[in-house]
């Protein structure tokens, strides 16, 4: 599974690629708005977060994370991700529902989503007619158009080739950075909402947004 864009290749991530995942979510300011800035452990990513993403390419063809490769160099940026999703009609946040336990660790929907306790809020129906779209990128990738560039090819790719329903993605209502990479992609507005977490990090007061595209919307809004 790989795609191209005009700048970045987008790959299966492997066993290989921890070195670079652990690196990522060490840096404070990619993990702002996900964990206030904490690391992840790397035991977490080498034990748990990354063999439940290499097993979810063959429970869910077509979708997941993507390594995300500089095109001419090669160097790695940080992730993409369709991560599948039931389908449809969301829960607010009286109304939690916690992940099956197979269930990869969320995108976080783009940089810097939270998760609240309980898991995060999971849409309803039918599986795999739904996907999350989610980006996590090095600093060294930020301001340069890419998490638009590599969203939209991501989205063109699931109402075009995937055939989802919906593509939706969540992030703090005060991530305006991630929201624009969202509205620039494609995807619409859809919802303010107010969460409960055991451990908040500044900014949660202000709730978080929902943002979404249907197909076959999708397509025209990715073209």
């Amino acid at each position: 599974m790989r795609l191209e864009t005009e700048r970045l290749r987008l790959r299966r991530l492997t066993v290989d690629d921890v070195d670079e995942l652990v690196a990522l979510d060490a840096d404070p300011e990619v993990m702002r708005y996900l964990t206030g800035g904490r690391p992840t452990p790397v035991e977490v990513v080498r034990d748990e977060q990354l063999p439940r993403l290499l097993d979810q390419y063959q429970r869910h063809p077509g979708l997941g994370r993507w390594a995300a490769e500089d095109r001419v160099t090669g160097e790695f940026l940080g992730w993409l991700a369709l991560d599948p999703t039931p389908d449809g009609s969301t829960f607010d946040g009286s109304t939690l529902i916690d992940p099956v336990p197979s269930d990869p660790v969320p995108s976080g929907a783009v940089q810097g989503g939270t998760v609240p306790s309980g898991g995060p809020v999971r849409d309803r129906g039918e599986d795999g007619v739904a996907a999350e779209l989610g980006y996590r990128l090095r600093r060294v990738a930020w301001g340069r158009g890419l998490a638009t560039e590599g969203s939209r090819a991501l989205l063109r790719y699931a109402c075009d080739t995937v055939g989802v329903r919906r593509v939706w993605a969540q992030t703090m209502a005060v991530n305006t950075r991630s929201r624009a990479v969202l509205e620039r992609a494609g995807l619409r507005y859809v919802r303010t909402f107010h969460l409960h977490f055991d451990d908040p990090i500044p900014g949660t007061e202000h709730g978080e947004v929902e943002y979404e595209a249907r197909n076959p919307a999708c397509r025209r809004s990715a073209s």
